[in-house]
């Protein structure tokens, strides 16, 4: 069957999307809905308790899908004049911005849950990741030179980020060992180096003009693949053997009666201590 996306939703600008783009994003979206499915599998599959990396890692790629869905269908774009090489237009893709503000942070929450941070140090990160994301679309939508100075902010962000990921957070106490301090030191080594290449897609792309919209979106394509689907399945795999009781990520909540069981793999058994004059709870307590 024909890709029609750009048939039925014409590009805005001079510089815009092509149909093997289109086809290159449709590809990508396929890879982002699989892996929805498979992680989704996984996490049912997986003790009640056990599921907060898992489902982590389902909003990322729900997001991703939706983003790639998008994208795809030449859709969540607005025409920008250019800086540089040429005149007129190019499309500027706030639909990709919309992804990256919601998965990324989330990808460092995945990864410094396992860390002995401080809840303190962990929003900072958080918030560093979240003004990466922002500084990057404002500096797109931004067609004079004053696009580098957002871009310069994100830099700096990106430097703060590198910091935790590779060096504070690794010095702290991992609740869960050192089998879980290997592999945070893998994937945060993986992830430090795929953000590398962000930036210089971004000046390549939006920033200078340089390369074809369809060679920016295989480019940054690849990128999400790896820092997504891939990231997420080989951190998952890592922590498929911890016992969650490790890491302290109680609710204080009641869920279903008897969902957490001590002889279940990484379970908790039920709360018993009650306050004096208490009535008795008939609930377990349930993990986050």
């Amino acid at each position: 069957m024909a890709n029609k996306a750009l048939q039925l939703n014409p590009p805005n600008a001079t510089y815009h999307l092509t149909t093997h783009g289109s086809d290159w994003l449709w590809a990508a979206f396929s890879i982002f809905g699989v892996s929805l499915l498979a992680i989704v599998v996984w996490t049912f599959s997986r003790p009640r308790g056990t599921r907060l990396f898992h489902q982590i890692a389902i909003v990322v790629l729900t997001t991703g899908s939706l983003a790639y869905f998008s994208m795809a269908s030449d859709l969540g774009a607005t025409p920008i004049p250019v800086e540089f090489r040429g005149d007129g237009t190019r499309q500027i893709w706030y639909v990709r911005y919309i992804q990256w503000f919601i998965s990324f942070p989330l990808l460092l929450l995945e990864l410094l849950l396992a860390t002995g941070l401080s809840l303190s140090d962990i929003f900072t990160t958080l918030f560093m990741g979240v003004v990466l994301v922002i500084t990057g679309l404002i500096g797109a939508l931004v067609h004079s030179t004053y696009k580098w100075g957002y871009y310069t902010f994100g830099v700096a962000a990106l430097f703060y980020i590198w910091y935790v990921l590779l060096w504070h957070a690794p010095h702290t106490t991992f609740a869960a060992g050192g089998a879980l301090r290997s592999g945070y030191l893998m994937a945060a080594g993986y992830l430090s180096f795929l953000l590398i290449l962000y930036p210089i897609a971004w000046a390549c792309a939006e920033g200078g003009n340089v390369i074809s919209v369809t060679s920016e979106m295989i480019w940054y394509g690849v990128l999400d693949i790896l820092a997504g689907p891939v990231f997420l399945f080989f951190f998952l795999w890592e922590l498929r053997g911890i016992d969650y009781a490790a890491f302290g990520l109680h609710s204080g909540k009641y869920t279903d009666k008897g969902a957490y069981n001590a002889t279940q793999p990484g379970g908790y058994a039920p709360d018993t201590t009650q306050p004096a004059g208490a009535a008795p709870a008939t609930g377990a307590a349930g993990k986050v």
